[in-house]
């Protein structure tokens, strides 16, 4: 998993591309995690996530949480299919808020 971090409209942009794996999970918890207590809103684009699985779920989901304890906004953007289909296998998108596109989230 590679990610890149960036700050567009008041709110910070987290793009992750790669496999959000086994492997690679404690990584994205620890950046979403770190993101969601800098205070602000996080948007977490998923337009190169080639697989995620339940690890990498559970990295969104607790992120998720704590932002929404926070109160701060915590959005998904242009998941790929596959990355879609993980999500609704689990019911997720229907508890995450999913953006088509970044500029639809902006």
């Amino acid at each position: 998993m590679q990610h890149s971090v960036r700050e567009e409209g008041g709110v910070v942009v987290a793009s992750l591309s790669g496999d959000v794996d086994l492997e690679s999970s404690p990584r994205a918890r620890e950046l979403l995690l770190g993101l969601v207590r800098g205070g602000r809103s996080v948007l977490v684009e998923l337009s190169a996530v080639g697989y995620i699985d339940s690890s990498g779920v559970a990295s969104l989901i607790e992120a998720f949480q704590l932002a929404r304890r926070a109160g701060t906004g915590f959005a998904l953007v242009s998941p790929t299919p596959s990355a879609l289909r993980v999500l609704q296998l689990a019911r997720l998108d229907r508890v995450f808020t999913i953006h088509a596109t970044l500029a639809d989230a902006l």
